[in-house]
């Protein structure tokens, strides 16, 4: 995955074309292959610097790279690859045209299937549509679920986390923390997230026992503002900072670049247009400040903090700023291991597990960093599987079969931490 960084200084550039309200018709994506190492690092800052406002790299694995072309781009980018040797094929020819397709067929399915008091996998939620459904959860179980209003967002949207309990009221169990949508584009990590809370409880009696000693907290959708804007229309589909402006031409912060546990150093970016723009300091988006007091205000008693992203099929752990393991990586690794194993006996997808850094790149001020240095001694990043032909877009037909998945590893993630870490 180190190679890929190479590619890093492209990603500037499509959130320039956002800014100046570029759409994706004619844009290409690229599988590049990274098995050349020595053409791979051919393709650095110094290649690119001329063309760096119409790229964006999506990285999979250590074996390829996704990259999305802006259509003025594509001959010197082919060029640039062939004067590298690099083996590359066009995984989509037409971007633009497969969002339209891909928006029309949302829309189609929230005719079909409108909010009716439960949330299916049908097709992808709204927030608000998620935000009521965890209200109505609330009414419905009013000695196990509680619904607490934790924060705004820039623009004004509600976050709130919903707790599941199993109602016996005892005070100060452990905790699990749990939230999705960091990245606005990641549609996937909230129908994961809410499919969670739905078996929690709606199907507690399989699941009792993670609710003996445990209360559950999770928010479903951090980035909400984020969220909604890649619902309103094709042209945005794959946004994926914040909505609070950053500049006078750039709108977003990275919110997983935002917090401050060795905030601004590898990984992130002081380019208020970078997707990885870390932000002018520290919290200084309100997204980010609710996940922070959550954190602190569950410290004492947190046990696991999981935090749901997508791509990649990866489950990793601290550190994400440098490349070091923390002193008590086997803890982390055991539980991170049985969840991937989980997985692939139930589904046969294979998930990697270990160093965030290792195994994918340097991510300074990142939630699950903070997590664990704040006190919770199971932290981790779960990157779903890609999906879509942008990655970021299983259809609606993936989405059971996405979430499922992802919950027996999340269950046996969580067998795991109950089995270690006992009520006192």
């Amino acid at each position: 995955m180190k190679y890929i960084l190479l590619f890093a200084v492209c990603s500037y550039g499509i959130a320039l074309s956002y800014a100046k309200g570029n759409f994706y018709d004619g844009f290409k994506m690229y599988e590049v292959s990274m098995m050349n190492r020595s053409a791979a690092r051919g393709l650095d800052y110094s290649t690119l610097s001329n063309n760096n406002s119409y790229y964006e790299v999506f990285s999979r694995n250590g074996v390829a790279a996704h990259i999305l072309v802006h259509p003025d781009a594509q001959p010197d980018f082919l060029k640039l690859l062939n004067a590298n040797t690099m083996n590359y094929k066009i995984v989509h020819n037409d971007v633009g045209l497969w969002l339209k397709h891909d928006f029309e067929m949302n829309q189609k399915l929230r005719n079909l299937y409108p909010y009716q008091g439960k949330l299916g996998t049908e097709r992808y939620y709204s927030h608000a549509e998620i935000n009521q459904f965890i209200e109505d959860l609330a009414k419905q179980n009013p000695t196990r679920v509680e619904v607490k209003t934790v924060g705004k967002s820039f623009e004004g949207r509600w976050l709130k986390t919903i707790r599941i309990t199993n109602g016996d009221g005892r005070a100060n169990k452990n905790v699990i923390l749990v939230d999705g949508g960091f990245h606005a584009r990641e549609w996937i990590s909230p129908a994961a997230v809410v499919y969670g809370i739905n078996e929690l409880v709606n199907n507690y009696e399989a699941h009792a026992q993670l609710l003996q000693d445990y209360d559950w907290v999770i928010l479903p959708v951090v980035n909400a503002d984020g969220y909604e804007y890649t619902q309103i229309s094709p042209d945005t589909r794959m946004w994926r900072k914040t909505r609070q402006p950053s500049s006078a031409d750039c709108i977003g912060i990275d919110p997983n670049r935002n917090f401050d546990f060795h905030w601004n150093e590898t990984g992130a970016s002081s380019d208020p247009c970078s997707q990885t723009y870390a932000g002018p300091k520290a919290f200084s988006e309100p997204e980010a400040i609710v996940v922070r007091d959550l954190i602190h205000s569950l410290a004492d008693r947190g046990k696991m903090y999981l935090t749901v992203h997508s791509y990649g099929n990866y489950i990793l752990y601290p550190w994400g700023y440098i490349d070091l393991l923390p002193d008590t990586w086997e803890d982390l690794d055991e539980v991170g291991r049985a969840g991937g194993d989980a997985i692939k006996a139930a589904t046969g997808t294979i998930y990697q597990v270990g160093c965030s850094t290792q195994l994918m790149y340097p991510a300074a001020g990142a939630s699950d960093d903070y997590a664990f240095n704040a006190g919770f001694p199971i932290s981790f990043t779960m990157e779903l599987p890609a999906g879509g032909d942008n990655n970021f877009d299983p259809p609606p037909a993936d989405i059971d079969r996405l979430v499922k998945e992802t919950w027996v590893g999340i269950v046996a993630m969580a067998q795991k931490v109950v089995e270690k870490y006992p009520l006192n």
